[in-house]
């Protein structure tokens, strides 16, 4: 599958690899491996892939005793894979690193010397046990990948020309009219169903089949839970409640994480690590509540106030409809349809917030519950800044509407009552775009190019 972090990959080449290593971070099953191996059969002569989780002793061994003579090292790596390897023109993978973090403190070494190209991918790549008692090497160059964006699931499904239109009306600030429209918001849906995760994606092209779509999803929650079980050390009791928990605080009319639900007496600090360790898995995406909208966004916030989203909407849809371990087709027709009559508010923010992700957005949102001050009371969804951060108007606040009758009291006060720092205000909605008093209504399917 085409993928953007391939464009990126090729940038590191031409700019900094032979002076970095390049690390892909991400969750299981997001297309590490795949794309890695894709980027060295196209970009060297030759490669080595590594994979950590098969390789034997006299590979690991070469790491642990052999790095003062490189000669020597590369030699005996070259006999054991049986491919010959070019200065300057090979690339060594070193696949799912975590499981061995002592390669990832030889980077340091194997850069300066020069000969070769590093790739590093692995998952958990911050969870303590995993870089305990080595030394992070300052020569890694952090890439973080995430499922498919609706753009790249667009390719996918070969409708790449619609994807272009959309840019082109997006920019233009043009509707895109009620034929292509209706094509688009259908194509939305589906990939609100399928969600991102390559093999997902894979299946679905392959098969228009949402059940056995549905089985490679719940296979993927199954090796989180696993993940969960085997790598949260000091929280996992805890991160399994929180991760089964997700969908039903969604579907709460306010989403902020409720952490009595979680038991009697819970406090933020007893489930701090719990929701760190969701996040570093980067299996969920978490949104902090920020009390003040601007420039300095990240420095008014309140961590022990958040919102916590599936990484992958797909995942989540198999997670919070889950009947005999089975999503109905009733459950996916009125998706496809939106008559889903509960639960569609909580989906459209979910997927929302994946693709701000994956647009290199961090997550917040805006909530004050002031009971002295009606206009004083409001949440809006999210909060996004600017690029290139100017004197003011550097936040745009962005509410998300699921249905086709709606309000947005909340917008208006927040655009009366921080009228100097907000940007444009967005409205993403399952309508065509439009403007009106000073809010830019966009189509959901649009947040790819925020």
């Amino acid at each position: 599958m085409k993928r953007k972090i391939y464009d990126t990959m090729v940038r590191w080449k031409q700019e900094s690899a032979g002076k970095t290593a390049l690390l892909i971070d991400g969750a299981r099953r997001v297309g590490k491996s795949y794309i890695a191996e894709e980027f060295a059969r196209t970009q060297y002569r030759s490669y080595i892939l590594i994979d950590f989780n098969r390789a034997g002793k006299e590979v690991r061994d070469l790491f642990e005793q052999n790095l003062n003579d490189l000669d020597s090292f590369f030699m005996y790596l070259s006999a054991i894979y049986g491919v010959t390897l070019y200065r300057n023109d090979s690339l060594i993978i070193l696949d799912e690193i975590q499981l061995f973090p002592r390669a990832r403190s030889a980077i340091k070494y194997l850069v300066a010397d020069g000969r070769y190209h590093y790739l590093e991918t692995g998952s958990l790549m911050s969870i303590r046990k995993n870089v305990a008692d080595i030394l992070i090497p300052s020569e890694e160059r952090h890439l973080k990948m995430y499922p498919l964006d609706f753009e790249e699931f667009l390719w996918a499904m070969n409708e790449t020309p619609l994807a272009d239109l959309m840019k082109v009306c997006f920019d233009k600030k043009k509707e895109m009219g009620p034929a292509l429209h209706r094509k688009a918001m259908t194509l939305f849906r589906k990939y609100l169903i399928v969600g991102g995760m390559p093999q997902a994606v894979s299946t679905y092209q392959e098969t228009q089949d949402f059940e056995k779509t549905d089985a490679i999803k719940r296979a993927i929650l199954d090796l989180y839970r696993q993940d969960i079980a085997k790598h949260a050390k000091g929280c996992k009791r805890k991160a399994e409640v929180v991760f089964d928990e997700i969908p039903e605080q969604l579907s709460r009319h306010e989403k902020k994480f409720v952490l009595s639900a979680l038991g009697r007496g819970a406090r933020f600090r007893d489930y701090e690590s719990a929701f760190l360790w969701l996040e570093d898995a980067m299996i969920c995406n978490v949104c902090y509540n920020s009390t003040a909208p601007d420039a300095g966004i990240r420095m008014n916030w309140d961590r022990t106030a958040l919102k916590l989203y599936f990484g992958d909407t797909g995942l989540l849809i198999s997670h919070a409809f889950d009947e005999n371990g089975l999503v109905t087709q009733e459950i996916y027709k009125k998706l496809l349809l939106g008559k889903l009559e509960v639960n569609e508010g909580m989906i459209f923010e979910n997927i929302v917030a994946q693709m701000l992700t994956a647009s290199g957005h961090r997550l917040y949102f805006y909530s004050n519950s002031s009971r002295d001050d009606k206009n004083a009371r409001m949440e809006i969804d999210f909060l996004i800044t600017k690029r290139k951060v100017t004197d003011r108007h550097n936040v745009s606040a962005i509410e998300v509407k699921s249905g086709s009758r709606y309000t947005y009291s909340s917008l208006r006060k927040f655009m009366d009552r921080y009228r100097e720092q907000l940007d444009v205000p967005y409205i993403l909605h399952t309508a065509d775009y439009s403007e009106k008093d000073g809010i830019a209504f966009l189509p959901v399917y649009w947040t790819w190019l925020l």
